[in-house]
């Protein structure tokens, strides 16, 4: 593939392009540890990417998205939206490489991360999640003022940066186990990280977990065509699993896979959290545990070489106590 290539938005994401987002990532950034946790008997291989400088793996297609753009696309800026992980992303590449940054964040995004995409730097836009349009915002926004829009999810960089944790769990697994991973279970919004990973493991098994009434994604595998989510959907704690429709750029990755879908109840996300922070004292935020919701709920047959993400932990610090104390 030619450089022109590489710099193609309308390219299709590859393993050679996770490789390469990787050895980016790999420059500026640790892997996040591999953590086993046994579950019915057999060890589980936790990804904790809530531990990233930003508390979640979009720091990865962030940075691969960045550092790829153009001295005059750089000094123009970028223009992202999100709930808050993406954004902390976007705005900790932008700080670390001089690049502004404005961030479309919904009114109703946690506090914490609000004040974490400000505190780095960017400008932050607030809209109403129901009754806006992110994408329309961000567009406007692009042709007054030339920034590069940096999606969330629907975007070639974005999955190969995302992709680089799967291709970590991929070698981590192997380290521990003398194997790849057989499968792997991923927290899924858009479905960035769940389709990265697919890339980074072609022998491993996919699985997608969303939060019950955001759970497009699976709707959209089980049908095998796009299904977005239905009109007045629940309300949720996985604020950063709250994508009202998937694109085909993740979702087709994920149907050339076989990919299957799993639905979890706010009962087990917190279950999941309690665990995870007393068996492996990490905070993971609600959209972060659905993957070892999953898991702990028996919605997902355990293998020998099971991984899953720890997507993210950025919760605030109250919400966080009372779902410990089983609120």
């Amino acid at each position: 593939m030619t450089e022109q290539d590489l710099m193609d938005p309308e390219r299709k994401p590859t393993l050679a392009g996770v490789e390469r987002a990787a050895r980016k990532v790999a420059d500026i950034l640790p892997a996040t540890p591999l953590l086993p946790l046994e579950i019915d008997g057999k060890t589980v291989w936790c990804k904790a990417e809530c531990l990233q400088p930003i508390g979640a793996f979009k720091i990865r297609g962030g940075w691969h998205r960045l550092t790829d753009l153009n001295d005059d696309q750089g000094q123009r800026g970028v223009i992202a939206f999100s709930s808050g992980n993406h954004a902390q992303g976007v705005a900790w590449a932008a700080h670390r490489l001089n690049i502004p940054a404005t961030i479309i964040m919904p009114e109703d995004a946690p506090r914490a991360k609000l004040e974490n995409t400000k505190a780095l730097g960017a400008k932050v836009i607030t809209y109403d999640r129901m009754g806006g349009n992110r994408e329309q915002l961000a567009a406007d926004l692009s042709q007054k003022s030339g920034a590069v829009v940096v999606p969330s999810f629907d975007d070639p960089w974005i999955v190969e940066g995302q992709g680089s944790c799967g291709l970590e769990i991929r070698e981590q697994v192997r380290a521990r186990t003398g194997s790849e991973p057989d499968q792997i279970v991923a927290c899924c919004g858009g479905g960035g990280l769940a389709s990265g990973t697919a890339l980074a493991n072609p022998d491993a098994k996919i699985m997608v977990v969303e939060p019950e009434g955001w759970d497009d994604m699976k709707r959209s595998l089980e049908g095998g065509a796009i299904v977005p989510v239905e009109d007045n959907p629940p309300a949720t704690d996985c604020d950063a699993l709250q994508t009202l429709s998937v694109a085909p750029i993740t979702f087709n990755i994920l149907k050339d896979r076989d990919a299957t879908g799993i639905a979890v109840s706010t009962a087990e996300v917190h279950h999941a959290m309690r665990v995870a922070f007393e068996k492996l004292r990490l905070v993971v935020e609600p959209g972060g545990a659905v993957a070892l919701a999953a898991l702990l709920a028996g919605k997902v047959g355990l293998t020998d070489r099971t991984a899953i993400t720890l997507s993210g932990g950025n919760v605030d610090r109250q919400r966080f106590a009372d779902i410990m104390a089983g609120g």
